[in-house]
């Protein structure tokens, strides 16, 4: 190994910007359970499923029907 690197003509990655963003947020128990289920089905990490429907709805542009009871 070196004990210097030159990255004077190094070039910034392209795919960078499309990189994921850890957050947290909060979801109900039940909701986890649900994706935790069908993960399991899939064969695939849930925080990646719970990730696919969220682009899926963003890229769709689906919105949420809210009605609240009187």
């Amino acid at each position: 190994m070196r004990d210097e690197y030159d990255f004077s003509k190094g070039v910034k990655n392209p795919y960078a910007k499309k990189l994921k963003k850890q957050i947290t947020i909060r979801v109900d128990e039940d909701a986890i359970d649900y994706f935790k289920t069908l993960s399991e089905e899939l064969g695939m990490p849930y925080q990646s499923l719970i990730n696919l429907y969220l682009k899926d709805c963003a890229d769709k542009q689906r919105k949420l029907n809210l009605s609240w009871k009187e």
